[in-house]
């Protein structure tokens, strides 16, 4: 063998070692969330959780993800935050797979399919870890509890508010962040039952948003454009009513057309406090996150916890706003 054969064989050699542990390395990053490493000493810490969103940067889950630490903080467990950075459901199924394969004590995630995630679920489940669903229920899985919003119910609190602020006469326009995700799924439900019986509600079209901020806006631009007729809007997901309101400003038209919207991330409040937005559904992000990991550590420990557990939810207009500090986002304790 020739040196320079010999030299090339061993810098092939050495490029496929490195990139193989490159692999290794980001592989486990998408479980670990790039955790430092004194916090990954599982040794520290009686129990190994995982919260995987829907998306990691929605400031939803954010909130979420607060107080499921704060509860880890308080009970002295380690909890990864990991999972798809922009929503993706196929990114979405790895995390969890990834997180099953690695053993770890519980995993809380939503349930957004049947079709994709009650097969998933009862995998994970049969492996003897048990599951959780936050915010989105799985509910004909073997997930041992559910905890977050009636999605049904805030729909039809939704439509009952609108019912009020419109004095029965609309005609509605629905953006909703999924056509497949069941929490969505569930809250349009709820708005229509709600406004069914009323003669002068017309619900005019339904629009998926894809939980996109450009997609909200790029829908609400349209519906304006093809149904000039509309003159209420309800957004079911945090970013759907915000990106409604931004369009609907554009066209200078918030004093002709009502939106209610959801959650109460600080651009909702601000929408609401310039009279854009007329109300929006108040979820608790936070207690979701924190009584699901209080609810996990007692169900690995064999106590009873109840298979469903709905939190709180209700309109919020602008006579709901906190007086002081009015550039702060109310927190739920």
């Amino acid at each position: 063998m020739s040196k320079i054969t010999l030299i090339a064989y061993t810098f092939g050699i050495l490029f496929f070692l490195v990139s193989c542990s490159f692999a290794s390395f980001y592989g486990y990053k998408v479980v670990t969330h790039e955790l430092p490493k004194e916090e990954m000493t599982k040794e520290k810490f009686q129990y190994h959780l995982v919260l995987v969103p829907e998306e990691l940067d929605n400031e939803y889950w954010r909130l979420v993800e607060r107080g499921a630490k704060a509860a880890a903080k308080e009970y002295g467990v380690l909890l990864e935050y990991a999972g798809p950075k922009q929503a993706n459901i196929e990114d979405h199924v790895k995390t969890i797979e990834m997180s099953a394969a690695s053993k770890v004590d519980g995993i809380m995630t939503q349930g957004l399919s049947d079709e994709q995630f009650t097969p998933l679920i009862n995998r994970v489940v049969a492996k003897g870890i048990p599951v959780i669903t936050v915010d989105t229920d799985a509910a004909n899985s073997k997930r041992l509890a559910y905890i977050g919003t009636d999605n049904y119910y805030s729909g039809f609190l939704a439509g009952k508010a609108l019912i009020a602020d419109t004095k029965g006469k609309a005609n509605v326009a629905i953006i909703t962040g999924s056509f497949y995700a069941n929490h969505m799924q569930q809250r349009v439900k709820g708005f229509q039952d709600a406004v069914k019986g009323e003669k002068g509600i017309h619900i005019v079209t339904i629009e998926e948003s894809e939980i996109s901020r450009v997609k909200a806006a790029e829908k609400a631009n349209q519906i304006l454009q093809d149904y000039p007729e509309v003159n209420a809007f309800f957004g079911t997901s945090a970013l759907d009513g915000i990106e409604i309101a931004h369009v609907v400003e554009k066209y200078k038209m918030q004093n002709k057309i009502y939106i209610i919207g959801f959650d109460t991330l600080p651009e909702t409040l601000d929408y609401i406090r310039k009279g854009t937005i007329k109300a929006t559904v108040v979820q608790e992000p936070y207690q979701m996150g924190y009584e699901a990991v209080r609810m996990m550590i007692n169900l690995i420990k064999g106590i009873k916890v109840p298979p469903i557990v709905h939190t709180n939810t209700r309109i919020m207009r602008i006579t709901d706003l906190p007086v002081s500090n009015p550039g702060r986002m109310r927190e739920v304790k």
